[in-house]
Order: C-alpha cells, then structure tokens, then sequence
C-alpha cells in the first residue's frame, strides 16, 4: 500500500512538471508543440514507470505477506504443540488426584471402622478390668483369710525373699568374678607396682640416694673441684659415688645407690676439707683410710646387733653383710634396728611357744639380710637373703624362714610364722614408721565401730596394728553368701571413711557351733 502511495505521488509530481513545462512553452508554439509531446511521452513513460512500480510494489507486498503466514503457521503449530502436552499432563495429573482421592476415601473408611472397632474393645476391656479387679480383691481377701497376714505383710515377706534371693545370687557372682580376678592378680598386681615404681622412682633417688656435705665456704668448691677437673674425678674414681657442685650455697651433694659407698665419700671429704690438703695422691690415701674405718664400723655394728640378741656362731662375712643393714632405711625405718627388734619379738613369742628361743632370735635377726645387697642382686630381697644364709652355712630352717618372711615361698614351719609375725609387729607398731600413737589408736577404735555396726556381728578384733580386721559373725544369722558380701561392704565403707596408709584386710569368720550333753 505504502509502495502504491509513492508511485501516485511520482506520477503527480510528474504531471505537474509537465504542465508547468507547457505552461511555459505557449510563447512559442513550436516549442509548445514539442513540449506537448514530451509531455505525452514523458506521461507515457511515467505511467509505464508507476505501472512497474505498483507492480512490483504487489510482489514485495505478496512476498512479505506469505512469509507472516509461514510465520504465524509456525509459531501456532509450536503453540498447538505445546498446550497438546500441556493437556496431556493435567490429564495425568487429574488421573492421579482422581486416585489419591479414591485411597483416601478408602482410608477414611477403614479409619472409621477400626475406630468404631476399637471403642468396642474399649467398652469390653473396662467390662473385663473390673471383672478382674473383682476377682483379685475377693482372692485378697480370700487369701488373707488363708495365710492370716494382711497384703502389706504378705507383700513385706515377698519382697524380703526376694532380697535375700537376690544377695544369695549376688554373693555367688561375687565369689565367681573374685576367683577369676585371683587368677589375673599377679599379672594386674606387677603391672600396678611397676607403674607405682615409675612415678615415685624421682622421689625415692632424690630422697634416699643423696648426702649433702657442708662446705665452709664456696671458694672450697673450686679447690674441690681442682685444676682442670683433676681432684673432683680423682675423688669419684675411688669413691663410685657421684659428686654434684652446683649453686646450692656452701654445700656439695654426693648421689649413688649404695649407701655405705656414699657414707665412704661423705667422711673422706669432710676429712679432706677439715684437713686442706685436696689432691689426687691425698684423696686416694685418704678414702683407703675411710674404708678401712667404715668397714670396721660395719662390722662392729653387726657384732653388737649379734650381742645383743645373743645369737653367736655366725659367719664373719655374714656378719659384714648384717652390719651395712646400718646404713639401709624402709619407710623411714633402720633396718638393722628393725632386724633386732624383730629378733627379740620372735624370741619371744618362740619362748610362750615352747620352742627353740636361739633359732628363732637367729631367724629374725637375718630375716631382711637381703637388703644390703639387693640393690647389687636382683630379685626379692627375702630370696637373696636366703641364697646368702644358704652360701654362708646357715641352718635350712633359718634359710627357710628367711625366704617365706614375705611368702615368696610358702611357710613350712611355726618359726616361718613367727617371722612373719613379728616382721609386721615391728613395722606396724605406732612410731615405728613415723605415725602419731593417737591416730594408731583412733584408727583401731574406728575399724571396730564400722565392722559392729553390721546385723550379725558378734565380735570385730582390729589386728597388726590396724592392717586386718577380723568380724566374727553369728552363724545363725549370717549365711556364707552373707559372709563374702559383708566382708566386702566393709572393706568398701573403710576406703570412704577413713584414711590409712596401705591396705587394711576384712575378715569375716562364720562358724556353726553345736553343743550337747550327756547326762546320766
């Protein structure tokens, strides 16, 4: 259409500028009659012009038209497509809502009918409840009539047998788990003493393994010490012993695990500072003269100890080897006093005995003999203590009694026993190991009170100075079972309440006694 409209105004402005050509030409007519004629051809070619355009005006405008339709037929075949798909799938979609709905409907139902269902189950359940209520109460009462006891009371009695049924079989579990932890307690018992040796082992060198000397000045350490090291190693070569010169104002510390060696350093240079003279020839001399005089000590202090128990005979090396026991401590305790002390106790108790009071004195006085060597022996002390008694001719029995004193090998004999005693006795005794005599006592009284505390005790003896506790309990009252899970409740209250070094043994003792008479 817009094509048509420009070739109308090209014809228009064509016509017009032949007209305005004629218009000008009527002054010559000639010229007139050309310009008429080029009029004509000029409209003739005009025409043909508008006509080519006007036609090729409609091609265009036919060309543009079908490819709108091609278009439009094709963007409406997508569209046509599409909601095709569109209606298939609401389809399906309203096929399954169709479905769901019909479950429901179908659930409801079954909903509704199992409620109903169940509310009759209800009304019958209540019926039947009461029903059973009813019986259970005339049961009650029929047997209250029967046992002559009220429910409470029958209840009392149920719940008390079976308690006791219950302690019956808490015993039996206890004695069974206690028998295989007997089986597994050396393995767990040295693990445990290891691992005890490993944390107090700092404590027990820093405290046992060391002597200090004290100096009258510091300028004796460099004198001490000598010219590029020579006296401090001269003194340490002939001693074994370590010498530790450090800022500690006036003092030196001397460390090493054998105490006589250490007692040896101690004297020789508290000799040698007194004296001044600090050289390697002078610390030689001196330290051979200090063993000369501690051995003597060693060996006199042995013989006294011998004397005093009046125990003679015995070998002179032995003798040495009691004599270092001077310089040993345990738990704070002389050993050599404790050996003695543990020799008269036995002499004793072998004298009310009616046994050989010598052998015994003997026995208790070489019972810890191992003691001076075990730190150069391995092994129990008890064990290397026999093994020398053994070496050095001692009687088997006192060899016997020496390795059972701590059950290291078991007790054949009274006088085994009676080391074994009086090695507690002279351990336990109050100050013996640095224990207040009143907190001894308190202990004791304690230990008694807990254990008579108990339903069935008849008697409760603290023994070994407080490190066993015997209960004796009425056979009457107390069972076996009773007894295991006593003896553990006790044991388990004194770890709660009281405090105590080591470990404190329960005993419980139940016997059955019967007696009878003959009359005539």
């Amino acid at each position: 259409m817009v094509v048509k409209i420009m070739a109308t105004g090209i014809v228009g402005f064509l016509v017009g500028a032949a007209l305005t050509f004629v218009l000008k030409g009527r002054v010559d007519s000639r010229r007139a009659e050309e310009a008429e004629e080029e009029a004509e051809k000029i409209i003739r070619d005009a025409g043909l012009r508008a006509e080519n355009l006007l036609m090729e005006a409609n091609v265009e405008a036919k060309d543009r038209l079908i490819k709108m339709k091609s278009e439009f037929d094709a963007e409406t075949n997508e569209t046509r497509v599409e909601l095709k798909g569109l209606d298939k799938r609401l389809n399906q979609k309203t096929e399954k809502l169709d479905r769901r709905q019909d479950q429901i409907e179908r659930i409801e139902n079954d909903l509704s009918q199992r409620s109903k269902q169940l509310s009759e189950d209800t009304d019958t359940l209540a019926g039947k409840n009461r029903e059973c209520d009813a019986l259970i109460s005339e049961q009650k009462m029929q047997l209250e009539k029967i046992s002559g006891m009220t429910s409470e009371e029958a209840k009392g009695l149920l719940l008390s047998a079976m308690e006791n049924d219950a302690r019956h079989d808490g015993a039996k579990l206890i004695k069974r788990v206690t028998s295989e932890a007997k089986e597994s307690a050396d393995k767990e018992a040295k693990k445990i003493i290891a691992t005890a040796i490993q944390r107090y082992a700092g404590d027990f060198v820093a405290e046992r393994t060391v002597s200090v000397v004290p100096l009258p000045n510091d300028e004796m350490k460099g004198r001490i010490i000598g010219r590029e090291g020579r006296n401090i190693r001269a003194l340490e070569a002939a001693t074994g012993i370590d010498l530790i010169i450090d800022d500690t104002p006036e003092a030196v510390i001397l460390s090493g695990f054998n105490p006589v060696r250490r007692e040896v350093a101690r004297l020789s240079l508290t000799k040698l500072i007194n004296d001044g003279r600090i050289h390697p020839a002078r610390i030689e001399e001196v330290v051979k003269t200090v063993e000369k005089e501690v051995d003597q000590t060693i060996r006199e202090a042995g013989d006294q100890a011998a004397f005093d128990l009046g125990v003679h005979g015995i070998s002179n090396d032995l003798i040495a080897i009691l004599g270092r026991l001077k310089f040993r401590t345990s738990y704070a305790q002389n050993v050599l006093q404790h050996s003695v002390e543990v020799g008269f106790l036995c002499g004793v108790m072998a004298a009310e005995l009616g046994l050989n009071v010598k052998l015994a004195k003997r026995m208790g006085l070489l019972h810890d003999i191992g003691k001076a060597v075990d730190h150069e022996v391995e092994g129990p002390h008890a064990v290397i203590g026999a093994n020398l008694a053994k070496k050095y001719g001692e009687n088997p029995k006192i060899v016997q009694g020496i390795a059972a004193h701590h059950e290291d090998v078991p007790p054949e004999s009274v006088y085994d026993l009676l080391v074994q005693a009086a090695d507690s006795l002279s351990g336990a005794r109050p100050g013996a190991r640095k224990e207040l005599l009143e907190n001894y006592v308190k202990r004791l009284d304690d230990l008694e009170k807990i254990a008579n505390g108990y339903k069935g005790v008849a008697n409760s003896y603290a023994i070994q100075a407080g490190r066993e506790l015997r209960v004796i309990v009425e056979g009457d009252v107390v069972r076996d079972e009773d007894a295991v899970v006593m003896s553990r409740d006790i044991a388990k209250q004194i770890e709660e309440t009281l405090t105590f070094p080591g470990q404190i043994r329960v005993t419980v003792i139940r016997e059955t006694r019967a007696v009878g008479y003959a009359n005539k």
